[in-house]
C-alpha cells in the first residue's frame, strides 16, 4: 500500500501531505486515520507513547470520544527529505460544554511508501469561551475558503 505523495518532499507535496492529514483527522474516524501510519508506527503524544495500529486506533477512538466537536487546522512549518514539521491548533469542547483551543507542534517521519512511521506531538490546551471560537465549519474537512492559522493570527 502506498500513500502518495511520497518522500522526498517538495514544498508542494509537503503542503499537500499536511492538508491530507488535516482532512483525515477532521473526519474524527479512527478507521480513516489509522491506515495513514505504518503498522509499527511510533508516536509520542503529550506524555503518552504508542506503537502500532492497535494503539493508534484505540488512542484516536478515546480522543474523539472525549474531544467533542473537534475541528483542526494544520500548517506546514518545515520539510526535508522524508520529514515534515507542522504547527496546528484545534478547537473542541468537553462533555460539560467547556471549549478549548489546543495548540501544538508535530514532527513527522515517513516510510518510503508515504505512510507515517513516527509522530512526535507536543501540545497544550487553553480553555476558551464559546464566543472566542474561530473554527466554524460542518463536520469533516475544513473548507478551502476557511482561513488557516496564519490568517487567523494564531
Amino acid at each position: 500500500m502506498t500513500r502518495p505523495p511520497l518522500p522526498p518532499f517538495t514544498l508542494e507535496t509537503a503542503t499537500q501531505k499536511v492538508r491530507m492529514a488535516e482532512n483525515a483527522w477532521n473526519s474524527r474516524d479512527a478507521d480513516v486515520v489509522t491506515p495513514a501510519y505504518t503498522e509499527d508506527s511510533r508516536w509520542r503524544n503529550r506524555a503518552e507513547f504508542l506503537s502500532g495500529h492497535a494503539d493508534i486506533h484505540a488512542f484516536l477512538t478515546r480522543k474523539w470520544h472525549k474531544e467533542l466537536e473537534y475541528r483542526l487546522i494544520k500548517e506546514l512549518w518545515a520539510y526535508s527529505g522524508d520529514r515534515i514539521a507542522v504547527r496546528y491548533a484545534y478547537e473542541w469542547r468537553d462533555d460539560s460544554g467547556q471549549w478549548f483551543r489546543s495548540y501544538g507542534n508535530e514532527n513527522w517521519q515517513f516510510a518510503q511508501d508515504g505512510r507515517m512511521a513516527e509522530r512526535h506531538a507536543s501540545l497544550n490546551d487553553l480553555p476558551i469561551a464559546e464566543a472566542e471560537r474561530l473554527f466554524f465549519w460542518s463536520h469533516g474537512p475544513r473548507p478551502d475558503d476557511h482561513p488557516g492559522l496564519s490568517e487567523l493570527g494564531l
